[in-house]
């Protein structure tokens, strides 16, 4: 890139298997009565109440069998002292039940935080197919990573993307920026940072918070630290200004860049960067919400005039071509 901008789960616990349905007697005095209540055997289920009349009077059982396991048939019954001390065994090994009253094994699902981490290993390896000799990936290889990326040097996602790593100048990948930053994004492989790539981008259009950021990331990433720059020079604000506001841009922006290459204004400082997301928001595209009393930079002052002058020379421009055609009338 350069200033010529060329290259810019929780594993289920082990199931509960019992070849036999489980029976729980609530009553003693019903324990009779189950003889003749219950046939040989029984269709699966999970858990259920059976209601019977007995004596003229209806009795609930409640019946739990052994969570959907086996075939469709369990088979013979057996007898109820049997199933008396397989209750009393089956609670035994059962794991409380939660607060929420489904056992610790039922309806377990992965938790999001425990989603695979990113390959530390996998993230060098890759880093290496694109590195100089100085262990930095520089113009040569961000341009072969931009072409396995199916993306161009000068498009705004590799621009997300530095924004990302946190690159401290254009043209350059470090290791640590390059293995840190993907960790972050949670990607370890080309294919994952293009699927990524895509949804930080609708992260952007929605959280202004995080354009500013990025916005801010702009100026800096379009500096020249080796030689100490701290003035964005206008050539490069300008491709800047037009690559950051690939979305949300602002109505006045072709506006003020026409006016920074008419004027032949040198340098962009950081302050004027900064503040000029604030004046595009907070100023409408008549500019008539301007108030030159505040703290404007200067430069925002003369832009104001200069558009102003504009319009005022349109106006009448307007006025005598109107007066033109009455007067031929």
């Amino acid at each position: 890139m350069g200033n010529c901008f060329s290259c810019f789960k929780v594993p289920l616990p082990p199931s509960i298997n019992t070849d036999q349905p489980v029976v729980i007697v609530e009553h003693k005095d019903e324990l009779m009565e189950l003889r003749g209540l219950y046939p040989n055997s029984c269709q699966q289920s999970g858990s259920f109440m059976h209601e019977t009349q007995v004596n003229g009077n209806r009795k609930s059982i409640s019946t739990l069998s052994t969570f959907n396991v086996g075939s469709d048939n369990y088979g013979s019954m057996p007898s109820v002292q049997n199933n008396m001390r397989l209750s009393r065994g089956f609670y035994a090994r059962l794991q409380p039940l939660g607060r929420s009253g489904t056992s610790s094994g039922l309806n377990a699902t992965s938790d999001p935080k425990q989603q695979k981490e990113p390959s530390e290993s996998k993230l060098n390896a890759l880093f290496d197919q694109y590195k100089d000799q100085d262990d930095v990936i520089l113009a040569e290889g961000i341009e072969k990573l931009c072409n396995d990326l199916q993306l161009s040097p000068d498009e705004f996602k590799v621009l997300v993307l530095a924004w990302k790593l946190n690159a401290e100048q254009m043209c350059q990948f470090t290791r640590h920026e390059f293995v840190t930053g993907l960790k972050a994004m949670k990607v370890d492989s080309l294919r994952s940072i293009q699927a990524r790539l895509p949804e930080i981008v609708q992260e952007l259009m929605v959280n202004s918070d995080l354009f500013k950021d990025l916005y801010r990331f702009t100026f800096r990433f379009g500096l020249d630290v080796t030689s100490g720059q701290r003035i964005l020079p206008v050539d490069m604000a300008i491709v800047l200004w037009k690559l950051v506001f690939t979305i949300r841009e602002p109505p006045l922006l072709m506006r003020w860049l026409k006016f920074l290459e008419c004027h032949h204004i040198r340098g962009i400082p950081r302050d004027t960067w900064n503040m000029f997301l604030n004046f595009a928001e907070s100023i409408g595209d008549d500019l008539g919400a301007y108030d030159d009393a505040e703290a404007w930079p200067s430069l925002f002052d003369d832009f104001v005039e200069y558009e102003n002058d504009q319009m005022n020379q349109n106006i009448t421009k307007d006025d005598i071509m109107k007066d033109a055609s009455i007067d031929k009338a």
